[in-house]
């Protein structure tokens, strides 16, 4: 297996794979400098997965993102699952599994991020993103800081800021950005992440000195008519980091 691209490279793509052929394509596109996501919520059991992820695996050279589908935090417990029987690079998770998905992934040099939400006020992040407290009355919003410190006290690796709507919390994704670099964390900004403003949104990250992250752009990128991500799309983005990094 190939180590993940996340430690050496600045940016590294996140997009998602419609089939083993899409996910080949989309990681010789990328040039190697991309993640490809395969979503658990897609398959019907845990077991169905670990059979389905052996292929992309292969193809990926070991670059395959575990996903819970559209950041449906229902979806832990299938990821942290997965964890035990598929080494993939890199793993999506809510905030409050984080802790139980490095446990299962046991010694294995596997990224883990952690999805933590856009609070309202700008230097602070809702860390309550599981399938429970995701609707609680009173959300928990702590410092950005406070937050990538418990990341790291349960293993996890970057925060997943997610959803963003594109740039419609782009004061709030400064701020977290910033927290990033301060304490040399990854950062992975999600949602709403599109060929026109993927720009915008990295410079941003990028210009507060952030030395890791990992966007991801999903849904704006995909035939809709065939469910595959275009991979004159990805070398879009590729091209764009080209020429920011």
């Amino acid at each position: 297996m190939a180590q993940m691209n996340y430690y050496k490279d600045r940016v590294v793509l996140n997009v998602l794979g419609g089939s083993v052929e899409n996910a080949r394509a989309c990681y010789e596109a990328g040039e190697g400098h991309v993640a490809v996501g395969v979503l658990t919520a897609d398959y019907p059991s845990v077991e169905a997965y670990v059979e389905a992820a052996g292929p992309y695996m292969d193809a990926l050279e070991g670059n395959l993102s575990a996903g819970l589908g559209g950041g449906n935090p229902a979806q832990w417990r299938a990821v942290a699952e997965v964890a035990k029987h598929v080494h993939a690079n890199h793993f999506n998770q809510a905030f409050c599994a984080v802790g139980w998905t490095r446990a299962n992934l046991g010694d294995a040099d596997c990224h883990v991020n952690a999805m933590v939400s856009p609070s309202g006020k700008p230097g602070y992040i809702k860390v309550s993103t599981g399938p429970i407290s995701r609707d609680a009355a009173e959300p928990a919003l702590v410092p950005v800081e406070t937050g990538i410190m418990m990341v790291k006290e349960m293993g996890g690796n970057s925060l997943k800021f997610f959803p963003m709507g594109g740039l419609k919390v782009k004061d709030e994704l400064r701020a977290v950005a910033e927290a990033c670099a301060a304490q040399d964390f990854i950062l992975e900004p999600t949602g709403g992440i599109d060929l026109g403003n993927f720009e915008e949104i990295l410079c941003i990250i990028l210009d507060a000195g952030v030395k890791k992250v990992i966007p991801h752009v999903y849904s704006s990128i995909i035939d809709k008519a065939t469910g595959q991500t275009r991979i004159e799309d990805v070398k879009t983005l590729l091209a764009m980091v080209k020429e920011l990094v």
